[in-house]
């Protein structure tokens, strides 16, 4: 597993600011929805760590919605079906590192400020936060959606399977 971090905010230590270790999280969260997902690859996932400012720039540039966001996700391939990575394999050049082979699932942008204020709103955890933004996000870039009620309602079920897995619940730890 890979998972390359940038950090887009203003300087500040995500670490403090997040009290988890933001990288070792991310791992574990992507991780764990790949072998949920029976994911046959290692994988690879660019994460961005930012603020309101670049995440509405963002969000303008590639979805036209001049608005602040929690998380985008850009998967770097196209499934045809949710997690088909038969379907992945069979276009090598175009899911795969040609250096190390790993599938590579796409972008994950997280604005740091909105897991804070989120975590807060809904009476859970940063850490609880930010892993359900990962999960989601890690299901985005493997095919699935949440255009109808049906879509919304598988992802909820394998979002919660995962936290639930990685001991992450909606308490607020103390």
């Amino acid at each position: 597993m890979i998972i390359n971090i940038q950090k887009d905010y203003d300087g500040e230590d995500f670490s403090t600011i997040l009290c988890f270790h933001y990288k070792k999280l991310a791992e574990k969260v992507v991780e764990t929805v790949l072998d949920l997902e029976n994911c046959p690859f290692e994988a690879e996932v660019d994460l961005t760590l930012t603020g309101d400012e670049t995440i509405r720039e963002i969000n303008r540039e590639n979805r036209d919605m001049d608005k602040v966001t929690d998380v985008l996700s850009f998967p770097m391939f196209q499934y045809p079906t949710p997690a088909d990575f038969d379907a992945a394999e069979a276009d090598p050049f175009g899911a795969f590192d040609p250096d190390n082979g790993h599938l590579m699932l796409g972008d994950i942008i997280i604005n740091v400020r909105r897991v804070l204020e989120q975590a807060e709103n809904y009476g859970h955890s940063r850490k609880r936060e930010y892993a359900f933004l990962i999960a989601h996000s890690v299901l985005h870039l493997i095919g699935y959606d949440h255009m109808t009620p049906e879509e919304a309602a598988v992802m909820e079920a394998k979002q919660e399977a995962a936290l639930k897995i990685l001991n992450i619940t909606r308490e607020v730890e103390t």
